[in-house]
């Protein structure tokens, strides 16, 4: 019997605005010609809340953070920067956009869409990195893929 790994599993830790603001990001990537995958274990054993590849091959990663609190209590998003060609945060609008770092590009949204209010700066990243993170998230997107189609027993 196989045991699916649990970083397939999304774990369900979400509150309601976060889980709302994921479906309407990976909406407004999926209308920018992005894949997205939610909940996706990295390297470092960090987890990005979304990570999305372009037709380009542009790695993005979005930080979701569902209220005042919730971003107060992360002191790590600089950690998901080597990891990815851009990074944002995605907050809902009852949030006030400004105390989010001028550093990272910025992203509004509710359950039914969203919309970017400012980019974040571009890093390319290395070759090598690029492939590892690109690897992972296709092999990350089959075995979710196949979960659905054949579950485990």
């Amino acid at each position: 019997m196989t045991q699916v790994p649990p970083e397939i599993r999304p774990d369900g830790r979400q509150s309601e605005t976060a889980a709302a603001l994921q479906r309407g990001v990976a909406r407004l990537l999926r209308d920018r010609g992005m894949a997205a995958l939610h909940e996706v274990t990295l390297a470092s054993g960090r987890r990005a809340d979304i990570m999305a590849v372009s037709p380009q091959g542009e790695i993005t990663i979005i930080e979701i953070k569902s209220s005042l609190a919730d971003f107060r209590a992360d002191g790590k998003w600089q950690d998901y920067l080597d990891y990815c060609d851009r990074f944002f945060f995605a907050i809902p609008e009852s949030l006030d956009p400004d105390i989010m770092p001028v550093a990272a590009g910025l992203i509004v949204g509710d359950r039914f869409g969203a919309e970017v209010l400012r980019d974040g700066c571009a890093q390319r990243l290395h070759a090598t990195r690029r492939k590892m993170v690109l690897v992972d998230f296709a092999r990350l997107a089959a075995f979710r893929l196949h979960t659905l189609y054949d579950p485990p027993v």
